[in-house]
């Protein structure tokens, strides 16, 4: 099941941890990078590897990743090390990927483990390298760090970062990725700039979204659901398909359908159903 929301908690707030588990989020993220400051990265990373030893499997409650640090530095290569083993642990999130050799170490580390790996790509050389991070094999999904690589490209209109979101949007296609969630949205008090953004995302073919504070999660789970048209247009597709059978055929306005748009049709109203009531 794709996972529709991303929850961060700072590795140094073990307090913190349970109640992102029960916020309803599909996905939470132990943060030992960026949302760490260096003098407790040390305890961040002993926090996380304390709170999954005791949690279940993978697999009870929402799944639950680890971000270590960039992996170009001793501290993430450490963090990744440490991670090995940890029972509850069903993904690392690795910052600031720029080639696909630098997840060989991830492949090497988890060899012969379920855990799997999403690459952020944060910096030009990483977006440039997209379709070869999402081939590597130890890699489950790509994301943007667009924080950073708005920083690193001086951009100043956020529509500047368009192209590159939807190249990464086809690279994990090819790849046979799932779809890539949106990054961030930094200000957890504007929600209908949340809004606004996610549905813009969307139409570039993005799906969910990473968020900084549970109050952000029924916001980005309302803004993924399909809407009512949009639902309708599903139903009208699969109960036509499904009178007709296999192969392609025409609505009663004159639509043409296919094989690929009533699969689609199917995923929207699973979707719609998935999400109904948040």
């Amino acid at each position: 099941m794709t996972a529709v929301t991303w929850l961060y908690v700072p590795g140094d707030r073990p307090e913190r941890f349970g109640k992102a588990v029960a916020s309803g989020a599909d996905v939470v993220i132990i943060d030992l990078e960026d949302a760490v400051d260096p003098a407790r990265k040390d305890e961040a990373r002993h926090n996380a590897i304390a709170y999954l030893a005791g949690e279940p499997a993978p697999g009870a409650g929402p799944a639950v990743h680890v971000r270590v640090n960039d992996l170009a530095t001793e501290r993430g290569r450490d963090d990744l090390r440490a991670l090995a083993g940890a029972r509850g642990l069903a993904a690392v999130r690795l910052p600031k990927v720029e080639s696909a050799e630098v997840l060989d170490l991830t492949a090497e580390t988890f060899s012969g483990s379920a855990v799997q790996a999403f690459a952020l790509l944060e910096s030009a050389r990483g977006v440039g390298s997209a379709a070869a991070i999402a081939a590597h094999p130890v890699v489950a999904g790509i994301a943007l760090g667009e924080q950073d690589l708005a920083a690193e490209l001086s951009v100043t209109d956020r529509s500047a970062l368009d192209q590159l979101r939807f190249q990464t949007v086809l690279a994990a296609a090819a790849a046979g990725l799932p779809p890539v969630p949106m990054s961030v949205f930094p200000d957890i008090k504007d929600d209908e700039g949340l809004t606004t953004s996610c549905a813009h995302g969307r139409g570039l073919g993005m799906f969910g979204r990473t968020a900084i504070h549970p109050r952000q999660l029924p916001l980005i789970r309302a803004a993924f659901r399909p809407g009512e048209d949009e639902i309708a247009r599903a139903r009208e597709v699969v109960a036509a398909a499904d009178r007709a059978g296999t192969g392609a055929l025409a609505l009663p306005d004159g639509r043409f359908i296919d094989a690929p748009i009533i699969a689609r049709a199917r995923r929207t109203l699973a979707l719609a159903d998935r999400l109904t009531g948040d």
